[in-house]
């Protein structure tokens, strides 16, 4: 085994246990600070839970709407531990979330879908 092949395996592992949590939401701001101040606090809250990364974003064009895409071993710790902070940002207000399970058995994806209140 090389040094490739050791980094090659650690990836395909965890492409196997990783669950989603994917986020929906209206932004229309005039730049993207308030996204970045909102990234910064949920890496610190994913850090400090060990739950997870914030892989990032994608944004309209127009800054209108975007997505946040995080992952880690568990969906529902995931969002456990950002719920608070999302909670607490005006504009992910009746943002539409979606956690993907995926069972190690049998690779089965199973997705719950719901609106941040």
């Amino acid at each position: 085994m090389n040094v490739y092949d050791l980094f090659n395996n650690d990836k395909a592992e965890s492409d196997d246990t990783r669950q989603s949590v994917v986020i929906y939401f209206n932004y229309d701001h005039k730049n993207l600070e308030p996204l970045h101040e909102l990234e910064s606090k949920l890496r610190i809250e994913l850090y400090n839970t060990a739950t997870g990364e914030l892989e990032g974003h994608q944004m309209a064009l127009d800054l209108l709407d975007g997505f946040l895409y995080l992952y880690g071993t568990s969906a529902e710790a995931l969002f456990k531990a950002i719920r608070p902070t999302l909670l607490a940002t005006p504009f992910m207000k009746g943002a539409e979330v979606r956690l993907r399970f995926k069972a190690l058995e049998n690779n089965e994806v199973s997705e719950i879908e719901f609106i941040l209140e």
